[in-house]
């Protein structure tokens, strides 16, 4: 399974989220660090969910980082978040 669904499952699982979209953007980072052939090293996650209403932005990241586990965390270079309650 490509990470961006396996991120995708795991966010939808622990969030329910009204909002989740999971971009691989890669390819944008061709020639800089992290950047890997065939790509799934740089990812966007745009997610809204009421359970981020009574977190802080820094509770938030750590919630999405814990969802999405250090199993697939590890693998990838850089995840951008914007997280919408």
């Amino acid at each position: 399974m490509p990470v961006a669904e396996e991120i995708h499952a795991r966010l939808q699982a622990a969030f329910a989220p009204t909002v989740l979209n999971v971009v691989d953007d890669s390819e944008s980072h061709r020639g800089h660090a992290g950047f890997q052939e065939g790509g799934e090293s740089h990812f966007i996650v745009a997610i809204a969910a009421p359970a981020f209403a009574t977190m802080s932005r820094l509770q938030r990241h750590r919630a999405i980082h814990a969802a999405i586990g250090p199993d697939i965390m590890e693998r990838i270079h850089a995840l951008a978040i914007d997280v919408k309650t």
